[in-house]
């Protein structure tokens, strides 16, 4: 018996993003944030054993970056053919729309076997989506950066690659939509980038950051680059961060002009740099007095006051500065009793400065509370810090090194 169109047409989805049956499952529960898809439900869907629902399909769509109302009017026509048993004639007239649904996304999907070469490669096509999925996409590019908080690398590396793919088969019927897919792309790729020098796959992060950088350059959004530069500056610091600095000057990018200078601030701290570290730590405050990091760009929503805490907390470690007492204590006070997802970090970053700082006693006891805190809320940033907390501790607190050290592997 011959297949139904709309589950031909599902099975060209899955192949067209080259994923096997259980990626694709797995692609499908990124989209909807929930491990309900399985392997066996896309078998049944791709071979006309199932029709999935309206809201399966909106994940469906997200999944494969494809517009969701065709998708919709597609299973509504199988449903009418599973219950007319009137195969022959909805088939011409399905095949007419499967082709109009794949459009040139089957170019895009196998123009590179890397997700970051396929975005590169979507950036210069251009067609028509619509706004409703255009905003599906947008909107779930900046989830993402909001889950970074709470999730390790290992665990969000599939979801960033999966939206970057759905994204980069869209881009090429972005049509009016085009600049803003391709900020929400490179804001993607620049996250896959870090997650991906966090697992230690440092060339394939350095080309999530170059196609970060050319959607900024395609999009003429600066503050897009100064991302990349800001993520890859843990590799090369100063220089990146200064050009990212440039980028974020102007209205609307004060959350990320905090941020750049920030960083500037820690590295130029870790190089020496006294006076030029407590000058971009000053700046950064500064701007940060402006910004709101609810409302800018995607990328900034980690910016919290929290993380201005943080940075603030290892400049002043490592400069051994006077003012640490009392910015730990105000850091400490804004936690509060019910930690939040972005407090690991903060509480990492309160321990290496009272270490480094010269207060051993306090920066020990910091750092068991860390340790806690960051296997119950365990994330990228928490793991970077409990290797460096480590390289810290007296030799009185050894297993809780080791501990770390173990945590820090994970």
């Amino acid at each position: 018996m011959a297949v139904d169109p709309f589950a031909e047409l599902l099975r060209h989805l899955r192949r067209n993003a080259s994923r096997t049956q259980d990626e694709q499952a797995g692609a499908i529960n990124a989209a909807s944030g929930r491990a309900t898809m399985t392997r066996r439900e896309v078998n049944r869907y791709e071979n006309g054993a199932n029709v999935p629902t309206d809201h399966t399909l909106g994940n469906i769509a997200l999944a494969c970056g494809v517009p969701l109302e065709p998708l919709l009017r597609e299973a509504k026509a199988a449903r009418v053919r599973r219950r007319e048993k009137n195969k022959a004639e909805a088939e011409d007239l399905d095949d007419v729309k499967r082709r109009t649904l794949l459009g040139g996304a089957v170019i895009g999907a196998a123009a590179a076997a890397e997700p970051w070469g396929r975005l590169a490669y979507a950036l210069s096509k251009g067609s028509k989506i619509d706004p409703e999925s255009a905003g599906v996409l947008i909107d779930h590019a900046a989830r993402l950066h909001v889950d970074e908080l709470s999730e390790s690398a290992l665990s969000l590396q599939s979801r960033v690659e999966a939206h970057l793919d759905a994204i980069t088969a869209a881009l090429p019927r972005a049509g009016t939509h085009e600049r803003a897919l391709t900020i929400a792309a490179g804001e993607t790729a620049a996250l896959a980038g870090w997650v991906a020098w966090d697992l230690g796959e440092h060339d394939k992060a350095i080309s999530y950051y170059g196609v970060t950088s050319e959607c900024a350059k395609k999009a003429g959004h600066p503050p897009l680059r100064a991302l990349a530069l800001g993520y890859a500056s843990y590799a090369k610091a100063l220089e990146m961060l200064s050009q990212a600095a440039q980028d974020v000057r102007g209205r609307g990018n004060a959350t990320a002009a905090a941020w750049a200078l920030g960083r500037y601030a820690e590295e130029a701290a870790q190089s020496g740099d006294d006076a030029g570290a407590l000058r971009a730590l000053d700046q950064a405050k500064f701007a940060y007095d402006f910004a709101d990091h609810t409302s800018e760009q995607a990328w900034v929503r980690f910016v919290t006051p929290y993380r201005m805490d943080s940075l603030t907390l290892s400049v002043y470690g490592e400069l051994k500065r006077q003012e640490l007492t009392v910015t730990a204590d105000s850091a400490v006070e804004r936690l509060g009793g019910e930690l939040p997802e972005s407090g690991v970090v903060v509480l990492g970053d309160l321990a290496s400065a009272l270490l480094r700082g010269g207060d051993a006693d306090r920066g020990a006891y910091v750092a068991h509370q860390f340790a806690v805190a960051a296997e119950s809320k365990p994330n990228t940033m928490g793991r970077q810090r409990a290797q460096a907390i480590a390289a810290g501790l007296p030799d009185t607190e050894h297993d809780l090194a080791s501990h770390l050290l173990t945590f820090a592997t994970l």
